[in-house]
């Protein structure tokens, strides 16, 4: 097994969610850090553990941010990361599932991500580097992020389930 660094300007992590029923915001953290070792070809003994900055939200409107990083969402001057720790990982062909605990406000439950292998290569400057793309859903009520607004024609402003998407870039350490 290898120690990774995460290529933070080659990854991601974002996330989607409904807007007033008919539509989805789009966002990502921009300043995390991970924790990864693996055997590059096979994650099934791999460590992995993600810590997000949640100050670092970005939905492309400032306003919005803002108020997710309020006590009406994320309480980010209370609850500054968002954790993830994996413990149990399985493949299937190039395909897993990283189960394991995601913290959001101090609130710990169980998430499972389908992954994917996405390749190996080498970088201009001679480094090995490898992919990897997953995502998840989850409800963001389970979390204590529960703020809504009921609509005039029904339904509610933000819906619950929240999409998760980590694209990762990695070279060895």
């Amino acid at each position: 097994m290898k120690n990774w660094n995460v290529d933070a300007a080659h990854s991601s992590i974002g996330f989607s969610v409904k807007h007033m029923m008919v539509s989805k915001v789009r966002g990502s953290f921009g300043d995390f850090n991970a924790n990864v070792e693996a055997n590059e070809t096979d994650l099934t003994d791999a460590n992995i553990a993600f810590n997000i900055n949640v100050a670092s939200i970005n939905t492309g409107n400032e306003d919005r941010d803002n108020h997710l990083r309020s006590a009406d969402f994320f309480n980010a001057e209370a609850f500054p990361e968002i954790k993830f720790v994996a413990n149990n990982i399985s493949k299937n062909g190039d395909e897993y599932e990283i189960a394991g605990d995601l913290t959001i406000k101090d609130i710990t439950k169980p998430v499972v991500f389908e992954a994917e292998y996405e390749g190996k290569g080498t970088n201009p400057w001679g480094q090995e580097v490898v992919g990897f793309s997953a995502e998840t859903k989850i409800n963001r009520e389970d979390f204590g992020l529960t703020w809504n607004q009921a609509l005039e024609t029904g339904g509610v402003l933000v819906g619950k389930d929240i999409k998760i998407t980590v694209e990762l870039e990695a070279n060895p350490a």
